[in-house]
């Protein structure tokens, strides 16, 4: 009985290490990953929330940079982007104090790696957006180890990179700067480490995961949402008792916390900035709208390339429309995949990834549907969700592939190139667009177009709505010749009549009601919320 036994494990470990030719395929996939992170970096628009990245790496606060940008006098673009580049007055205590004014909802973690890092390599968008690619790679040894932890299978860890590598979702993300790539290596890191000091119950691997634990909500506050997932996992496999794992779980989470105490007050002395701040994520949708959004975010974990049509107006590939089928199957494969997983595996294992996937989301799916708000929809936010969502598939296909039956193994080695082929696909048809799905101030390309292509132009708006940031973010478009007006409503500017073209952009109704009484207004583009200026008495040239 015991060499029977023997030769079964002998066996079923050979099984779970990949044979040589998928090695060799998800090296390449590696490979193409990688450079699918690099490739274009500079070319989508420098968005909104980015632009308030660079931002904080000058060190300036926003109502430092309104008061001496937003008065009235008739800027250069340079002087835009004079805020969006560190300065030898400001050092890193100053990124991490706008912030802290600002921004509280946003702890400086990243904020002040990017800032350290665009001092030594410069400040053009290629380089700033590389720390978070860089920053990025380190998902795939992070993943790997994870699902060593969690599955004790090779083939599944491999699996796992293959599908991180071509995810158009973590390939668009790991492109931005922003925090979101950070993000996920910290909730790999310590989820990876987790596991292992419940296995191997060590002292010394708690107090690393109570340092991960840190590390995570200095990166960003949903970590804590992650850290409960982990302490409901923890619990149930303890059967609910307060157990010395269970104790020593929340004393490692308590220290994490702890270290992160200095923040936690800054954020409550700061509440209402952060409700201010927030306010756009509070937008009420409705339950289909919503619903719709989740689907398609899912989705795109795994393509989006039919979603190229209001980037690419003058590609007309039906091909690519047709696309879209794909999302009902990609559900389909998901739900599939969470059904497997809980038929298959020991509840250790399902559980996990049960609570990492679950509590997440639904910690912002449910305030958005009872309350109102569109976090939910915001794929970044729901990051660990998707984590969950990629072991699943990752254990799901690696564990087909290696059936016994014939047939099965060569229907799920289809579904593989199929999810392998249409990630691809969509990383290829975004890296050629100026601006994708994940970006906002996607209206800016136009605009600035219309702008570049007139004669002497000038540009007038006011601090309404989110100007602030979606003008930090055309500066970067427009051409060094184009000048500025801008001022703090309910100033209303007096507009020179030395300009062959004059633009209003994105005005409040006031502003622009205020604008009419001496000027006569042409809308130019009602998508990027652009007029052109027109003097009663016409233009001196």
């Amino acid at each position: 009985m015991k060499t029977y036994t023997s030769q079964t494990n002998t066996l079923q470990n050979l099984r779970n290490i990949p044979p040589p030719w998928l090695k060799f395929l998800i090296i390449v996939l590696l490979v193409l990953g990688i450079y699918l992170r690099f490739v274009n970096l500079d070319r989508k628009v420098y968005w909104h929330d980015e632009a308030y990245t660079s931002l904080r790496i000058s060190g300036y606060t926003k109502t430092e940079f309104v008061q001496q940008v937003f008065d009235g006098r008739v800027i250069n673009v340079d002087a835009i982007q004079n805020y969006q580049r560190p300065h030898s007055e400001t050092g890193v205590i100053s990124t991490i104090n706008s912030l802290a004014v600002d921004e509280a909802q946003h702890p400086p973690l990243y904020y002040v790696m990017v800032r350290l890092w665009v001092q030594t390599f410069g400040n053009s968008l290629a380089a700033t957006r590389s720390l978070s690619v860089i920053i990025s790679l380190l998902a795939f040894p992070c993943i790997y180890w994870l699902c060593l932890e969690l599955f004790e299978s090779p083939i599944t860890a491999w699996m796992s990179i293959a599908l991180l590598a071509v995810s158009p979702l973590h390939v668009l993300y790991a492109q931005e700067a922003r925090q979101f790539s950070l993000w996920v290596v910290t909730i790999l890191l310590e989820s990876a480490v987790l596991l292992r000091a419940i296995r191997l119950r060590k002292r010394r691997l708690w107090g690393i995961y109570a340092v991960t634990v840190a590390l995570g909500l200095y990166t960003f506050l949903f970590t804590g949402l992650v850290a409960i997932a982990h302490g409901i996992y923890v619990m149930a496999i303890e059967g609910w008792r307060l157990t010395k794992t269970v104790k020593t779980y929340l004393i490692a989470t308590s220290l994490g916390i702890l270290a992160f105490v200095p923040w936690i007050i800054n954020i409550i002395h700061n509440l209402s900035q952060i409700d201010r701040t927030t306010a756009s994520a509070q937008t009420k949708q409705s339950l289909s709208s919503l619903v719709a959004n989740w689907i398609t975010n899912i989705g795109g974990l795994f393509a989006d390339f039919w979603r190229y049509e209001p980037f690419f107006p003058d590609l007309n590939l039906p091909i690519l429309r047709w696309g879209r089928f794909l999302v009902p199957l990609l559900l389909i494969l998901v739900i599939y995949a969470f059904l497997f997983l809980y038929r298959r595996t020991a509840p250790r294992v399902w559980l996990f990834i049960f609570t990492l996937s679950g509590l997440p989301a639904l910690a912002l799916i449910l305030p958005d549907v009872i309350i109102g708000g569109e976090l939910s929809v915001r794929a970044r936010y729901v990051m660990p969700c998707y984590i969950g969502i990629q072991l699943a598939i990752a254990y799901l296909l690696a564990t087909q592939i290696i059936a016994a039956k014939l047939i099965v193994r060569k229907f799920w080695q289809s579904v593989i190139v199929l999810v392998i082929l249409i990630g691809l696909l969509s990383c290829a048809v975004s890296s050629q667009a100026e601006t994708w799905w994940n970006k906002g101030s996607h209206a800016n390309l136009e605009v600035a177009r219309i702008i570049n292509k007139s004669h002497n132009p000038l540009i007038v708006s006011s601090t309404s709505s989110l100007n602030i940031g979606d003008l930090m973010s055309l500066s970067h478009l427009l051409n060094p010749n184009v000048k500025m007006q801008l001022v703090v409503e309910p100033n209303i500017p007096n507009i020179p009549r030395n300009f062959s073209n004059v633009f209003l952009f994105n005005p409040s109704q006031k502003f622009r009601s205020e604008i009419e009484k001496n000027y006569h207004l042409t809308m130019i583009y009602q998508r990027g919320r652009l007029w052109k200026i027109v003097p009663q008495g016409g233009i001196k040239n």
